[in-house]
């Protein structure tokens, strides 16, 4: 069955919208859906049966696959990664923002993504509709960045063209309008020197 398209405006999602993407999610359900930078693909990180989808869907081993955690705010990052005193207060200055911390992970986290990963990427992303679907499902989503098969266009930032060829291995792709093609700057959060790991969209010098 193909994917259901919904549209949603990031400025105001409307609830009815976004609990029946809370609920396909509850359901084992993948959701690509809009974010300040890319359009990402996400579950809820507790269903194993949808993390272990996403990792086929990206040609991965469950186990070996680098996943970033969406949260609506920073309250919901103590339970799934350790952060000292200087990390947090960046991260309280540019969250929400295009920014991926990568973080020392909680032991919850290789408990829920049967991994023996050390580290865990925390996004919240400067967008309403997947905080709010998170505020709704009441725990983070895995997301993973979708890409394109074109060898100029990494990611693809049209929501029709992203409905098109993923209509068939998602259960809801969600168009809030056009995306960047710039993924988020990836910052190196374990150590308080902040190493870089990738620039993308976000400029931390606004923030350190």
């Amino acid at each position: 069955m193909a994917a259901t398209l919904i549209k949603l405006y990031p400025e105001n999602p409307e609830m009815k919208k976004i609990l029946q993407v809370v609920e396909s999610l509850r359901s084992g359900g993948l959701v690509i859906y809009p974010t300040d930078t890319i359009y990402g693909l996400g579950c809820d990180i507790h269903n194993a049966k949808a993390v272990e989808k996403v990792c086929r869907l990206k040609g991965l081993k469950p186990g070996k696959i680098d996943l970033s955690f969406i949260c609506y705010d920073l309250s919901h990052i103590s339970e799934y990664a350790k952060v000292g005193t200087a990390t947090f207060k960046l991260m309280k200055k540019a969250l929400p923002g295009p920014f991926t911390f990568i973080l020392e992970a909680s032991t919850k986290v290789p408990k829920i993504l049967d991994t023996n990963k050390k580290t865990v990427g925390i996004r919240v992303p400067d967008n309403l509709i997947p905080r709010e679907i998170v505020k709704e499902l009441g725990n983070p989503i895995i997301t993973t960045s979708i890409r394109d098969d074109d060898q100029v266009i990494e990611y693809s930032t049209d929501p029709e063209l992203i409905y098109e060829k993923f209509k068939n291995q998602v259960d809801i792709v969600i168009d809030g309008g056009y995306g960047h093609n710039i993924p988020s700057t990836i910052v190196d959060g374990t150590d308080e020197a902040f190493a870089i790991l990738r620039q993308g969209l976000g400029d931390l010098s606004r923030f350190v």
